[in-house]
C-alpha cells in the first residue's frame, strides 16, 4: 500500500481552498495595496454613487456591489471622507493610468529650474571668455538660468572692479538671449551675476 505523506502545515493549500472569486472582481490581496478601497475593501453600510453609467443616488453597500457586477466593473470609493462616502462604477485599472497619466503631465509643466554656473578670473583673456560665452548661449536656449561669477583669489579682490565690468560685458553680450536677473554682487571672494532665459 502507497503510505500517505505526512501532514505539513507549512505546506501551501490548494489553490481551490482560497474559496470562490467573484468573475470581474481582482484578487483581494493586490485591492489592499490600492490608493483607493475598492469593491469588498469599503466599509460602509452604504454610499452615494455618482458618475454616467448609474442613476446617482444613495444607495446600499450589497445594491452598489451588485450594480459593479453587473457592468461586469469595480466600484471605487473616490471620497472616503464623505457621509455617506462616494463611489464610482467604472475600470479601477483604466482609472489608476489616467490618474497617473495627469500627475505625470501636472509635473512636466512645473519643470525644475536648472542655473548653470560658469566662473571666470578677473584677468580672464578673450579666448576663454568667448568660449564661456558661447556656452553660456547654449544654456539659455535650452531655457537654463546662468550664474556667471569672478572669482578672486588672495590679492586679486583688488582688481573687483575689473571683475564687475567683465560681468557686465557678459551680461551685454548674452542680451539676446537672457536678461539680467541679478546685477553684479559681492559675495565673499565672489562676484555673481544672474541671467534668466528670454522667453521665446
Amino acid at each position: 500500500m502507497d503510505k500517505k505523506p505526512p501532514f505539513n502545515p507549512g505546506a501551501p493549500r490548494p489553490a481551490n481552498n482560497q474559496g470562490p472569486r467573484q468573475q470581474g472582481r481582482r484578487d483581494p490581496r493586490q485591492q489592499k495595496q490600492a490608493p483607493n478601497n475598492i469593491n469588498e475593501h469599503i466599509r460602509a453600510r452604504e454610499v452615494r454613487l455618482v458618475g454616467e453609467n448609474v442613476t446617482p443616488g444613495i444607495y446600499s453597500i450589497q445594491e452598489a456591489r451588485h450594480m459593479a457586477d453587473e457592468l461586469e466593473l469595480d466600484l471605487v470609493e473616490i471620497s472616503p471622507n464623505a457621509d455617506p462616502p462616494v463611489c464610482k462604477i467604472l475600470d479601477y485599472q483604466k482609472y489608476l493610468y489616467q490618474q497617473k497619466k495627469k500627475a505625470k503631465e501636472i509635473k512636466a509643466k512645473s519643470t525644475k529650474v536648472v542655473v548653470k554656473e560658469i566662473r571666470f578670473g578677473p584677468q580672464t583673456d578673450d579666448h576663454d571668455y568667448n568660449f564661456k560665452l558661447k556656452h553660456a548661449i547654449g544654456f539659455l536656449q535650452e531655457g537654463a538660468k546662468v550664474k556667471a561669477y569672478v572669482f578672486f583669489k588672495g590679492r586679486s579682490i583688488l582688481f573687483k572692479e575689473q571683475g564687475e565690468v567683465l560681468l557686465l560685458r557678459f551680461a551685454n553680450d548674452l542680451e539676446d538671449y537672457g536678461k539680467v536677473e541679478q546685477m553684479p554682487l559681492l559675495e565673499g571672494k565672489r562676484m555673481i551675476i544672474m541671467l534668466s532665459p528670454k522667453k521665446k
